[in-house]
């Protein structure tokens, strides 16, 4: 699963002033990610919005997306959720034809122990026509998957090949990069891990802020890994503060003022998320302004 391998982008979802899906900017904000070189998109993802999006509209995000992309580069799907019976029907009946791989969350607010997270993916592995990547994002879910079952599902079930870690915790990403199976792949869920986890061993990033700063945020992946650690982290000291702002009022609020920063779409979300403060706003301009 190589092609997963550098720099993935988890996408937003632009709706309009009056919140209806903004097709028009999904479109822009993927040309201007595939333009700044960024190796992967991931679709209906958390900072997607994914659950404030009806049925209808995912399948409109969908169909823009594979037009959109046209082949590019490798398309992964946001499949996940706390009802496994559901996430199972999805895989069964969804066209996937367009996508190379599934990103399925740990179940969230149900709280499952670490046998119950086990027997979810399971399940999920044996419904997947698709490769599969855990996702673990304790800070959203309720329950943090841990390296041990982490590492039983990767030996357990090889069309799991990887996880999105994003527990915030580097001791917890070094676990999993000392003991993984050597065709596992540990990608960094936090952009502001993402280089020292590359550092470490890490094969890349789902980011969010790929999609705002794509040519700046990828060479810096791809100085990592190929170990040129000094520009790698010049770079990455530099995007700290920026990295900082898009998460200070939660996320996708801050990506999305800085993509309406640059023009690219719109800064609206759902409630029950708000947009960006203008305190916010100003903070990111003057850091755009600093470049």
């Amino acid at each position: 699963m190589q092609q997963f391998k550098g720099t993935g982008v988890a996408l937003v979802t632009p709706f309009n002033n009056d919140l209806s899906l903004d097709l028009g900017g999904l479109s822009r904000v993927i040309e201007y990610a595939i333009e700044g070189g960024v190796d992967y998109l991931v679709i209906l993802g958390t900072t997607a919005e994914n659950a404030t999006l009806t049925e209808a509209e995912k399948q409109q995000v969908i169909k823009k997306s594979i037009e959109v992309t046209a082949g590019r580069v490798p398309l992964m799907l946001g499949v996940g959720g706390n009802n496994t019976a559901y996430i199972i029907q999805t895989l069964k009946t969804r066209d996937l034809s367009a996508f190379d791989g599934i990103l399925s969350v740990s179940p969230y607010y149900n709280r499952p122990t670490q046998a119950g997270i086990y027997a979810h993916y399971q399940a999920v592995s044996e419904a997947s026509p698709l490769p599969i990547m855990a996702y673990n994002v304790p800070a959203r879910t309720g329950s943090n998957l841990l390296p041990e079952t982490v590492l039983k599902l990767g030996n357990d079930f090889k069309n799991i090949f990887g996880i999105k870690e994003a527990a915030g915790d580097m001791v917890q990403m070094l676990r999993l990069l000392k003991d993984k199976p050597a065709d596992f792949m540990v990608v960094s869920g936090d952009d502001m891990l993402a280089l020292p986890t590359v550092s470490a061993g890490g094969e890349g990033v789902i980011s969010v802020i790929g999609q705002g700063m794509p040519k700046e945020f990828t060479a810096m992946i791809n100085q990592g890994l190929k170990g040129e650690l000094k520009k790698a982290y010049k770079n990455h000291y530099s995007l700290m503060p920026l990295i900082d702002l898009i998460f200070s009022e939660g996320n996708p609020a801050g990506i999305k003022a800085l993509l309406a920063q640059k023009g690219i779409c719109n800064a609206a979300v759902r409630l029950p998320l708000v947009a960006a403060s203008d305190e916010l706003n100003k903070k990111i301009a003057t850091y755009l302004k600093g470049l």
